[in-house]
């Protein structure tokens, strides 16, 4: 277990001492209590953030299988003959 030092105003210490015996316990172990939630909560919330990356990968998975299911069940292949002649790819003169 670590040790840490913190500095804090009279008047903030003064509370906390309060609020540590109104609770039967020291500053230190609320301290300790705080720090351990604060790390629990961002556990927790990286744990959250990578289940939605995952999910959002998965989405994109799904959304990819469906597109190419979609283009296999019309017979649609990819064909090279397909392609415009270079002529007409590039015929500059129809864009002016």
């Amino acid at each position: 277990m670590k040790n840490i030092t913190v500095s804090v105003d009279e008047e903030t210490y003064r509370q906390c001492r309060i609020k540590a015996a109104e609770a039967g316990t020291s500053v230190s172990a609320l301290v300790r209590e705080f720090l351990t939630k604060l790390n629990a909560d961002r556990t927790r919330e990286d744990a959250a953030a990578s289940a939605s990356l995952e999910e959002q990968r998965e989405r994109a998975r799904r959304m990819r299988q469906e597109v190419y299911d979609s283009m296999e069940a019309r017979g649609s292949q990819f064909s090279a003959s397909d392609r415009l002649p270079r002529d007409e790819l590039y015929n500059r003169d129809a864009l002016r």
